[in-house]
């Protein structure tokens, strides 16, 4: 059977953790940061884990992450 290629799009933007989920960054931090409240563009700097929903294409883009 030949290789599977990993979608490297996806690769720069998922790592894995300990446990085996998929963790990403959060969006609409990039731009039109202005009328956004301090607590909101603090709390969007922190990582989170991609939702349940997506794990399973996910593994299928990311076969060897």
């Amino acid at each position: 059977m030949p290789k599977i290629k990993t979608s490297r799009a996806a690769a720069k933007r998922f790592k894995k953790t300990g446990t085996g989920k998929l963790k990403r960054n959060k969006a609409y931090k990039s731009h039109i940061l202005t009328k956004k409240s301090a607590k909101r563009k603090r709390n969007l700097r922190k990582a989170t884990t991609a939702d349940a929903t997506n794990v399973k294409n996910m593994k299928k883009i990311l076969p060897y992450l």
